[in-house]
């Protein structure tokens, strides 16, 4: 398909209400193999922000390109395309407490339609490697830790080779090993498979890791976007405040 848009994601003056203003006059944009950083204090719509790429929210006003398409108007069957090449890995995990780690991942595989019956063990323990889980494969998620699920999550959601994957606060209640362990992972799909992601998070240091550009949110505005090396400079008050308390 061609490019209809240049940027692969990217929001223009999106505004949205619930019962009060959660996104006002929000601009970004990814571009392909990048990573991009949405930051700030809990409730200032960054998990909205995710939900508008998903399809799974709509904008009052505004219009919202992903995958390089105008999707502003599209309809469900439309957006179900759209989620074969971009992904979210969910803050819980989302896996089947009922299947083992590698059932999990088999599940997300056999929604592909090129999956190839034979070679489903090697695809799975190729996955597993990737995530460095290969030991846990017959586990199931009740006996995994926290940061184990999210590697897991991540592991399902390439399965369906996408072409961007969106995390939703990855390192959140994860010791500082395994937080680690993941934003190492995250860096190595941006780098080997020049993965398009967006990541929600708290976790400076994470930022710092992943991410070309960050979003900083405060009260419903997007109050920096930009390179994350030029973050430090920004003489926005609640951004020096903010970094202070990090660096604290």
């Amino acid at each position: 398909m061609t490019p209809q848009h240049s940027h692969y994601i990217q929001f223009e003056h999106i505004y949205k209400t619930f019962d009060r203003p959660v996104l006002v006059d929000i601009n970004f944009h990814v571009d392909a193999g990048e990573t991009l950083a949405i930051i700030g204090r809990s409730g200032v719509g960054k998990s909205v922000s995710l939900g508008h790429i998903m399809g799974f929210l709509k904008p009052d006003s505004g219009r919202i390109h992903v995958a390089y398409t105008d999707m502003t108007e599209e309809r469900e069957a439309e957006w179900r395309r759209i989620r074969k090449k971009v992904t979210m890995v969910f803050q819980s995990g989302a896996l089947f407490d009922s299947l083992t780690v590698a059932e999990n991942i088999l599940f997300s595989l056999e929604l592909r339609e090129d999956y190839n019956e034979s070679n489903k063990e090697d695809v799975v323990t190729g996955l597993l490697q990737m995530v460095d889980l290969l030991d846990y494969r017959d586990v199931y998620p009740a006996d995994l830790s926290t940061g184990h699920k999210r590697a897991v999550a991540i592991a399902r959601a390439l399965a369906a080779q996408p072409e961007c994957i969106l995390y939703d606060e990855p390192t959140t209640m994860v010791d500082p090993i395994m937080s680690d362990h993941v934003g190492n992972l995250m860096l190595r799909l941006k780098t080997q498979l020049r993965l398009t992601s967006v990541v929600v998070t708290h976790d400076l240091d994470l930022m710092r890791k992943v991410a070309d550009r960050v979003v900083f949110l405060f009260e419903g505005h997007a109050i920096y976007f930009g390179p994350v090396s030029e973050l430090e400079n920004c003489p926005h008050p609640h951004i020096q405040e903010f970094l202070a308390m990090d660096r604290v």
